[in-house]
């Protein structure tokens, strides 16, 4: 994952708001105890998410890939009133590490954790949401755009993450392997959708951003 140079990722996280104790011991337990740490949005990107939270102030963030629950109480921070963000895993094994962070939040009442596949959890959600992040398996990031799309409002955002994969996708004589072959056709497809406007923002593996016109 480190494609950037890591100097300037160092300079940029020193001059970037502290993360609270709370995600600092997530931070810090996720590395201890958990498999793939690496998965952890962590102190510099999850900052970024709370900022775009704090920006669209939204109701309602539907994020799919919980992990270990860092992006979820970032964009809790900037939620509206009475606003809540739903968060969804497959990974059971997780659940109770993740609740008892959760629990110890300022924001345990706005999170709505679930357990299940994503893939038939979201047709069951009634919601229009202002923010969709997707952080999961990568062969189904199009699954999840197009399951989602619809759902947001006009003026809504959706965040994927890990869309630079390492920086994989920009070698152009590189073996492509599948992971990378699907985010390859996942950024394709945002940037030929007329249905929105993109940035891909080189923070840290990737995050596209994308706005609903």
């Amino acid at each position: 994952m480190y494609f950037i140079d890591q100097e300037i990722e160092a300079y940029s996280e020193a001059h970037t708001s502290p993360e609270s104790d709370l995600l600092k011991r997530l931070n810090r337990q996720t590395h201890v105890k958990i498999l793939h740490p690496r998965m952890l949005s962590g102190h510099f990107q999850g900052r970024m998410l709370s900022m775009i939270s704090w920006m669209v102030r939204p109701k309602v963030v539907l994020e799919i890939g919980t992990y270990t629950g860092y992006s979820a109480l970032c964009f809790a921070e900037g939620l509206a009133e009475g606003g809540k963000v739903i968060t969804m895993d497959i990974k059971a094994e997780l659940e109770p590490f993740v609740r008892e962070f959760l629990d110890q939040s300022d924001y345990k009442n706005q999170i709505d954790y679930r357990l299940g596949n994503a893939r038939d959890l979201i047709p069951d959600l009634d919601e229009v949401f202002d923010i969709v992040f997707i952080d999961a398996d990568k062969p189904s990031y199009s699954t999840y755009y197009d399951l989602t799309i619809d759902r947001v409002r006009p003026g809504g955002w959706i965040i994927a993450d890990n869309v630079l994969w390492s920086g994989k996708v920009a070698q152009a004589n590189a073996k492509i392997d599948k992971d990378t072959q699907h985010l390859l056709d996942f950024n394709a497809k945002i940037q030929k959708d007329d249905r929105v406007e993109n940035i891909l923002l080189p923070i840290r593996d990737g995050l596209m951003v994308v706005r609903k016109k």
